[in-house]
């Protein structure tokens, strides 16, 4: 009898748990709104706010993919791709700083930019094309820079460029000066050349920015130009004097090679007989009397062409028709003559 007391006792108990777990989920659902909750997820977002842009003169923004991260953002920027190769042409922009920067899902990781990752990503980035990393040392305005170029078998030429925007160590000691910006850029065309190409990574502008001056990853501004007040450095106006020549920013496509002249035979045609001249006219002979006492009548005894040459006439040198001897006066009405 005890025992089936203590069972009941636990029945009442489990009922009573299982009454207070239903009204609390009775209570959640009528306190909640019935929103939709979206995952922070990468998402397109307007031209106008790409963290970087390409220079004056293209190539053309075709479309921007954000992804926010917990201590920073990623953008991928589309480009105008004109190419067999296959892919897009994009700059990609990746802002990294401290946890809580942005309201994101993850943390980018705060490394810097090795060798084997980049030749992974010009392979990647340009299937088929054999690419091959520049030993040159270049820089832009933001700092040195690395890229990788190749040409297809269509003769297209492609360049894979990356660059790492962050103060040096000894300005990162002084609690400052943390953020970073790593930037990709894949170019391929049809047209263009490699150094068409370079002008692109020489001429992109960074528009984005940290909050905070704590994040800033350009460091100190730099100071003016030494040389400026000085002896013994002359600056000329032109830009082959004292400053170099910079590069170009954006490229033009080269023109369509010349088509081939289509050689067309001309229709055989009949030349045109020559006009014939007027027959000169000569002077008037008279006719004999006719019979019955007619009136006399006289005709004017035509002269031979100038174009036809008888037998009676005679070419000088300077190209005057002289009449023969034979036909002068009443000699004019023979038929040799008339010839």
């Amino acid at each position: 009898m005890r025992g089936k007391t203590i069972t009941a006792a636990r029945h009442m108990r489990l009922l009573r748990v299982l009454s207070l777990t239903a009204l609390a989920g009775l209570a959640v659902g009528c306190t909640s709104t019935g929103g939709v909750r979206q995952p922070n997820v990468a998402e397109t977002v307007a031209s106008e706010k790409a963290l970087a842009l390409p220079p004056p003169g293209g190539p053309s923004i075709v479309s921007v993919v954000e992804r926010k991260h917990g201590n920073g953002a990623e953008q991928t920027i589309s480009l105008f791709t004109s190419s067999s190769v296959p892919g897009q042409n994009f700059l990609k922009v990746q802002f990294i700083g401290a946890n809580g920067v942005n309201q994101g899902t993850g943390n980018a990781s705060h490394r810097t930019i090795s060798g084997s990752q980049v030749s992974r990503e010009a392979f990647a980035a340009a299937p088929g094309v054999p690419m091959v990393t520049s030993p040159t040392f270049l820089q832009n305005s933001y700092g040195p820079f690395g890229y990788a170029s190749g040409q297809s078998r269509s003769g297209d030429t492609c360049v894979y460029a990356w660059q790492q925007i962050s103060s040096s160590r000894n300005a990162m000691t002084q609690a400052r000066n943390f953020g970073m910006i790593q930037v990709r850029l894949r170019l391929c065309d049809a047209r263009a050349t490699e150094r068409q190409l370079l002008g692109i990574v020489y001429g992109y502008t960074v528009v984005g920015s940290f909050d905070g001056e704590i994040w800033n990853p350009y460091g100190a501004p730099r100071g003016a130009d030494p040389t400026i007040g000085g002896t013994g450095s002359p600056i000329y106006p032109d830009a082959g004097g004292y400053r170099g020549v910079p590069m170009s920013f954006g490229y033009e496509p080269a023109a369509e090679p010349p088509r081939p002249a289509v050689t067309r035979r001309a229709a055989a045609t009949t030349p045109a007989a020559p006009a014939a001249l007027p027959a000169a006219v000569g002077p008037r002979v008279p006719l004999p009397d006719m019979p019955g006492g007619a009136p006399q009548a006289s005709i004017e005894a035509p002269v031979a062409p100038v174009a036809r040459q008888t037998d009676q006439q005679t070419v000088t040198a300077s190209g005057v028709t002289v009449p023969s001897p034979d036909c002068i006066g009443d000699a004019a009405m023979t038929t040799a003559c008339r010839r």
